[in-house]
């Protein structure tokens, strides 16, 4: 399936997401989708062509449903998302949000199948990064550029993001060290990572139930490092038994720190050591579809493990903002998804918790197969 551009017949939907917030108040709800919710009902407005809008989202992603009942159900929960992207465009006016691949799901089912990150405590082996120089820092800076990021990938309905993270940290410091951009097991990981918090019962990294990444740094260090993708391939499943094969490793641990909550830190540590594994809250990223992400209000609470991948500014908007600094952010929800499986978010307050829990690979061990 093709990337949704802003070209997109979907977008046709965009003008009704951007109508005025002029009268609207922000509140807030003590429910568990606070975030959702925090916009004044959406009054007498009618959801305009609704019917047309969730048949081009068929056509776009390929959606069928067994049932005329399932169908029915799962217009509804477009209908509903529908409102929910208006609420957020209204408090993200410096994005676009509307429809996206996960129009037809609760923010529930969102949640349990796309998110995954688990606690925020730090395994023993988790040093604190070095405080570096930050005078001479470039304005703009995109890993993607230097050729140490991988193609973006897709975790299907497994929330495994912990994992993709974790890999594209160490692909990117693999590059580094080696010259050479490999993609490295996401499944490795899945299958055979439960490593655990022993001060904390039932915190393990969980294949598609949940981990995280410096735990699964842990584990790499432990296991002596990971295969390469095509050795073992991605299945999006968390049923099979571990097949790690120590003979095929092709990158190790051998260091890796916490980043502290200061912007200029995470810059120097992303130019310096190669992309960064950090969490994010995802709230706003299942009707995100591009521009860069600045919501008003958003939780700090970590849901989601993703790969900070560089830096800049842009003026880009629907409407006419003033020119945004932001994160440059890969994310594992295939390239149908956001610019092209990207997502930007500014940087400067912390958004979504974004600055909150950020992890590098300080330096690695190489193997040949």
């Amino acid at each position: 399936m093709g990337s949704l551009s802003l070209s997109s017949p979907l977008l046709l939907l965009l003008p009704y997401l951007l109508l005025s917030a002029a009268a609207s108040t922000v509140t807030l709800d003590e429910s568990d989708d606070s975030l959702i919710r925090q916009v004044v009902s959406d009054g007498d407005d009618h959801l305009l062509n609704a019917e047309l809008h969730f048949s081009l989202f068929k056509s776009e992603f390929g959606k069928t449903y067994a049932t005329q009942e399932e169908h029915d159900y799962r217009f509804s929960v477009f209908k509903a998302n529908l409102r929910r992207a208006k609420r957020h465009q209204l408090l993200d006016p410096s994005a676009v949000h509307g429809v996206t691949k996960f129009s037809d799901l609760t923010p529930a089912e969102f949640r349990r199948s796309f998110l995954g990150l688990k606690r925020l405590k730090l395994p023993v082996d988790a040093h604190t990064a070095p405080i570096l120089p930050t005078n001479d820092l470039p304005t703009d800076f995109d890993w993607r550029d230097h050729g140490a990021v991988t193609g973006v990938k897709n975790q299907g309905s497994c929330g495994s993001c912990w994992s993709f993270s974790t890999t594209g940290a160490l692909e990117g410091a693999h590059y580094l060290a080696t010259g050479e951009l490999v993609s490295l097991s996401e499944q490795q990981l899945v299958d055979c990572d439960h490593e655990c918090d022993p001060e904390e019962y039932g915190a393990c990294d969980s294949g598609c139930s949940g981990g995280l990444m410096t735990t699964a740094f842990e584990y790499t260090l432990k296991a002596g490092g990971l295969e390469q993708e095509e050795d073992y391939p991605y299945t999006g499943t968390d049923r099979g038994t571990c097949k790690f094969d120590k003979s095929k490793i092709v990158a190790s641990v051998s260091n890796f720190s916490v980043v502290s909550l200061d912007e200029d830190q995470i810059a120097a540590n992303l130019v310096k050591n190669g992309p960064l594994a950090v969490g994010i809250n995802a709230v706003f990223m299942q009707t995100y579809i591009g521009g860069v992400s600045c919501p008003f209000i958003c939780s700090k609470h970590l849901d989601h493990g993703v790969l900070l991948v560089g830096y800049g500014a842009s003026g880009y908007s629907p409407i006419r903002f003033k020119e945004k600094p932001y994160w440059i952010i890969k994310n594992s929800w295939g390239e149908n998804w956001g610019e092209n499986g990207y997502y930007k978010i500014c940087r400067g307050r912390n958004i979504c918790g974004v600055d909150s829990m950020v992890s590098t690979v300080a330096s690695i061990h190489t193997s040949s197969q």
